[in-house]
């Protein structure tokens, strides 16, 4: 049997952080959960972070990233008018993975309760890469700050929805060209993303982080 790396093991324990995070939240998922799905014991885990602060950070960092990279090679050589499709289109592929949507929404929800127990620095971590993701797509939109904000608006608006599991046909998804697939618990696989089925709207797909 060939032997893991101790970075090819870090690697493992934060897809498996991404795995449990995402579906039991900060409080909710004990580390042992995490290292038994990485075949390793806990004191070997607290080896490679010296937290479960830590590796929660690991994990939404790596989320997030992930989310921005794919972001950016979208819109490589495409112009703010090529942008909105693209990178709508690439954030619709990263969601047939649920993991990716379920871990964004608990990400807020730990930021926001570590804020309300004043740890401020928790989410400085996850608020300098969410910067990131926004200047990014910022710039791709043309450095416009309303289309930006109204480009975010309808991509969170979204995640809300797809987190929410409201099926196809429900009147929710009236202004958007959605065909979500609820066979996930809880998630939606998005068709074209479109602000609204009217022909003459204004067409503003978009992504959310």
């Amino acid at each position: 049997m060939v032997r893991m790396s101790a970075e090819e093991r870090r690697e493992s324990v934060i897809r498996a952080a991404i795995t449990e995070f995402a579906r039991g939240g900060y409080r909710g998922t004990s580390t042992e959960a995490i290292a038994r799905r990485v075949g390793v014991s806990q004191p070997y885990l607290f080896r490679l972070f010296k937290n479960k602060q830590e590796l929660f950070l690991a994990a939404a960092t790596r989320c997030m990233e992930e989310v921005r990279r794919a972001m950016a090679e979208a819109v490589s050589g495409a112009s703010p008018e090529e942008a909105h499709m693209a990178m709508a289109e690439a954030y619709k592929k990263l969601l047939e993975d649920p993991e990716k949507l379920l871990l964004q929404m608990q990400v807020y929800v730990a930021v926001a309760s570590a804020e309300v127990e004043g740890d401020h620095e928790f989410g400085e971590t996850v608020r300098a890469i969410w910067s990131e993701l926004w200047d990014g797509t910022h710039l791709a939109l043309g450095a416009d700050q309303a289309e930006t904000t109204e480009f975010f608006a309808y991509g969170m608006l979204i995640n809300v929805l797809a987190s929410l599991g409201f099926p196809e046909g429900h009147r929710v998804w009236d202004q958007f060209d959605l065909k979500p697939d609820v066979s996930c618990v809880g998630m939606s696989h998005l068709g074209t993303w479109a602000r609204s089925t009217d022909p003459d709207a204004e067409e503003d797909p978009g992504p959310g982080a």
